[in-house]
């Protein structure tokens, strides 16, 4: 009864932080932004699908010592680890392709990028 209250509590907070990554690329204006609410927010969102899995899945194989429960907790495990190293990477790459595309922040009144790379001598473009 517990685990079943306290994995459903962690799956909703999942869906709410999820729903907001959704909300985000609709809501917000520029390309930067849109990408921020949709790694940050489903990032945090699928990290408490991924505890409330491998509590469920710890909590199981303690009380009943089978082994699926086991395979079940290490491949949510290495799934989250997964996830927290692709999301933040694939954002950085998709952020770095949208600059050097020329799209700039809405109301970006400095460009500090743009001031480092000029005076390292490097292409802004």
């Amino acid at each position: 009864m517990i685990l079943g209250i306290f994995v459903g509590l962690l799956l909703l907070v999942s869906l709410f932080f999820n729903t907001l990554g959704v909300v985000s690329l609709y809501r917000f204006p520029d390309v930067f932004t849109r990408m921020h609410g949709a790694t940050k927010c489903p990032t945090f969102g699928t990290l408490f699908a991924v505890f409330a899995l491998l509590f469920y899945s710890f909590v199981r194989f303690m009380s009943s010592g089978e082994s699926r429960f086991l395979v079940l907790f290490i491949h949510v495990f290495i799934g989250g680890v997964v996830l927290l190293i692709s999301n933040p990477t694939g954002a950085h790459a998709l952020a770095r392709a949208a600059y050097r595309s020329g799209a700039l922040p809405e109301p970006a009144a400095v460009d500090a990028l743009e001031k480092t790379q000029k005076s390292k001598g490097g292409v802004t473009a």
